[in-house]
């Protein structure tokens, strides 16, 4: 796998604001494992009262909330799509998110860098933040 510098991001001042203004998280790829790293972001994130909408393709429930197949699927408006898979599965949330008309963030985990993805991603309106950890950055922001 190479590395990529994100080439596309936000500054901390957008990631205050897209923090800020968001009430509902799809995660893409939140384990059920509580010793993975998705599952603890998932739980902080909705410790601190956002509503996390859970992608995976096993389960029917993880931290209490009902599992999806796909982003396509949740029937109700995303405001950020939060994403712990491979750079190359980026290209697919990003599709998905256009062809969504309601997402207005797509961000990436610590590690995970697509800069063609998410120059499409901006190129249709969407803010991208990409190789950030969500919890780690509203911890910073707002404790």
């Amino acid at each position: 796998m190479e590395c990529e510098f994100p080439t596309v991001n936000s500054n901390s001042k957008e990631i205050k604001k897209i923090l800020s203004e968001t009430r509902t998280i799809a995660i893409i790829g939140l384990s059920p494992d509580a010793t993975k790293d998705s599952h603890k972001v998932a739980a902080y994130l909705q410790s601190v009262g956002y509503i996390i909408v859970p992608v995976y393709p096993k389960e029917d429930t993880i931290l209490g909330e009902k599992v999806y197949r796909s982003l396509s699927e949740i029937p109700f408006a995303i405001d950020l799509v939060n994403v712990f898979r491979k750079p190359d599965f980026v290209e697919d949330v990003v599709t998905d998110s256009i062809q969504r008309g309601d997402v207005k963030t797509i961000w990436t985990q610590k590690g995970i860098v697509n800069n063609h993805a998410a120059q499409r991603a901006t190129d249709e309106g969407i803010k991208v933040v990409q190789n950030h950890c969500t919890m780690v950055e509203h911890r910073q922001l707002f404790s």
